[in-house]
């Protein structure tokens, strides 16, 4: 009795990256497994961000279960191999090269080795839009998928991870990186989905130095007094914005976990966690598929709210040491 009362008595504890990440854990793998239990398709806001979130945590020491990895890449294949002959003959699924290169990313942080199917997928990639400088998107459901950055920095990705697999005519994948990064190098950036992702691509074609710490700076000043990035300059910050520029800047960037600008961010984190671990954000999407509840919360804002909790989760288990 004793020990329960000086318990209430106590201040809850403060809160810390890793208890964050732990709470974080189990409404995300929740949101994706629902997904993949109700529908075939592959499921960029659910699974991408998710399987990055998911993998970042277990490459630190969090308990996440290999069966879940297992069981989102065979929902995830099954999806590429029922649309294999459109991958092969540059039809593509709903999405395009956003889908494709979303795909690829979930299932490398899923952990899947290359096959039939994502051979099919990445050479989808190579060969899609071969007369542009960059890869576009095709979609208008901000932020996941409306960014020509995004496109392009997935496209970029999967040639480098599973290009070598699918035995990609290297001299085309050359030219194609090339062209990218001119591109890159130019092109103006007007959100932070798109500051984000071009800052990422920047570093993923191999883009001369001083354009990619240019590039972090862009994003790293748009950072508001609260330590969170909004998605649209005229916006308030949120965590899909405020996770995602936090990967960018670490993983690109070169920013440090205790760097005051990351600390910041990683305070406005911690401070707009949910009790059950999630994040909320509000959609800008308009809705055309059918509703389902996937096991995340929210109702019609739980996409873009599992997606920000996925970048958001992944961001912090970035500051936890391994």
């Amino acid at each position: 009795m004793f020990a329960l009362a000086l318990a209430l008595l106590l201040p809850p504890p403060e809160p810390s990256p890793r208890g964050a990440v732990a709470r974080a854990l189990k409404p995300i793998a929740a949101g994706a497994t629902g997904h993949a239990e109700q529908k075939s398709c592959f499921a960029c806001h659910n699974q991408a961000p998710a399987l990055l979130a998911l993998r970042t945590a277990k490459d630190r020491g969090f308990d996440v279960p290999a069966d879940l990895f297992k069981g989102q890449a065979e929902h995830i294949t099954a999806f590429a191999e029922t649309n294999r002959a459109r991958f092969k003959d540059g039809r593509g699924t709903g999405g395009a090269a956003a889908t494709a290169g979303y795909l690829l990313f979930a299932l490398e942080s899923a952990g899947h080795k290359p096959d039939e199917s994502t051979d099919a997928v990445v050479g989808y990639l190579l060969n899609t839009q071969p007369n542009a400088d960059h890869w576009r998107t095709t979609s208008n459901r901000p932020p996941t998928e409306a960014s020509d950055f995004t496109t392009t920095y997935l496209a970029l990705r999967a040639l480098r991870v599973w290009g070598t697999h699918a035995k990609l005519d290297e001299a085309k994948v050359k030219a194609r990186t090339e062209k990218a990064r001119g591109w890159l190098a130019k092109a103006n950036a007007k959100d932070t989905e798109d500051r984000a992702f071009r800052l990422l691509a920047l570093k993923e074609a191999g883009a001369d130095s001083r354009d990619v710490q240019s590039a972090a700076w862009e994003l790293l000043k748009a950072q508001r007094e609260d330590g969170g990035w909004a998605q649209l300059d005229s916006g308030t910050s949120d965590a899909y914005a405020t996770g995602s520029a936090l990967v960018a800047l670490h993983d690109a960037g070169g920013l440090k976990p205790d760097a005051p600008a990351y600390r910041s961010g990683v305070a406005f984190l911690l401070s707009t966690q949910k009790r059950d671990g999630t994040w909320f954000v509000k959609t800008r999407s308009k809705p055309f598929q059918p509703y389902y509840e996937s096991g995340f919360p929210y109702e019609k804002d739980q996409f873009i709210s599992a997606a920000a909790s996925g970048w958001a989760a992944a961001a912090l288990a970035r500051a936890v040491e391994k």
